[in-house]
């Protein structure tokens, strides 16, 4: 049977699936049956659920084009921040609602996303009743972007929304995902429950004062309650501490305006 050869270049963050000599590099790939382009993909290691745009010889095809002889691929990440309607996206449209769901190694990140107003459920090994269903399945389900420091996880066939982070370091993981997902202009912090993962609601003080301590009820007039776990929130000296957090991140990036804390 002939051989056949491509050209293949895989572009950004696509490159933390391969191995080193074929990292940012063009590079050959013979084949003599009649693999789609998906195929090939998949047995590079690279994860369709990380890809949004392959071009071949310039031109935009989708995960069954049959590659030829000669032809040049060019294959791109995922473009959650950017328009490219035009031509042959490779997934559903970007989730506009940004929902996430983290995997057992990613509990300060979620607890990160939570403190910014981000829904983001996390697979606590220690609670794992919390989320009765692998998380493939339930970002499947909900729409949820995957987030993982697990290569093997993305590779999961039902997976069309998911993100390797690469940080080690917590604070670096959410200035990453930020950046990843152009997330800066939705930031509503303080508006999630941090154990709970759910919108809190304000309420009176005089419905909660039997609750508080004394000193906390002299001080403060203003407070917050997780309708789930009941967790009292107001504008302690932890509040401040996150608030320094929430403008370093929003340093970040010049944002609108009339975002304001």
């Amino acid at each position: 049977m002939k051989q056949n050869t491509i050209l293949l270049r895989f572009y950004e963050e696509l490159n933390d699936f391969l191995p080193q000599d074929k990292r940012k590099v063009r590079f050959a790939y013979h084949f003599s049956d009649n693999p789609t382009i998906k195929n090939i993909i998949e047995s590079m290691g690279v994860p369709p659920s990380e890809i949004d745009l392959i071009l071949v010889n310039g031109q935009s095809v989708n995960f069954f084009y049959t590659p030829k002889n000669d032809d040049k691929v060019s294959i791109y990440p995922v473009f959650e921040s950017f328009d490219i309607s035009r031509i042959s996206r490779l997934r559903a449209q970007p989730l506009r609602e940004t929902k996430f769901i983290l995997d057992a190694h990613l509990g300060k990140l979620a607890k990160y996303l939570r403190l910014l107003g981000f829904d983001a459920l996390y697979q606590d090994t220690e609670s794992y009743d919390f989320l009765p269903s692998p998380i493939d399945q339930i970002g499947k389900k909900d729409k949820r972007i995957i987030l993982t420091r697990d290569k093997n996880v993305l590779k999961k066939k039902n997976i069309t929304h998911g993100y390797l982070i690469k940080a080690v370091d917590p604070k670096k993981q959410v200035e990453e995902v930020m950046s990843r997902f152009d997330l800066f202009s939705k930031i509503k912090p303080f508006s999630i429950c941090l154990k709970c993962n759910v919108k809190i609601v304000p309420i009176e003080k005089n419905k909660i004062a039997n609750k508080l301590p004394s000193i906390i009820s002299r001080h403060f007039n203003e407070f917050s309650l997780c309708p789930t776990c009941k967790r009292i929130y107001w504008q302690g000296i932890h509040y401040q501490t996150m608030l320094a957090f929430v403008r370093q991140i929003r340093k970040k990036k010049k944002i609108s305006k009339n975002i304001a804390l």
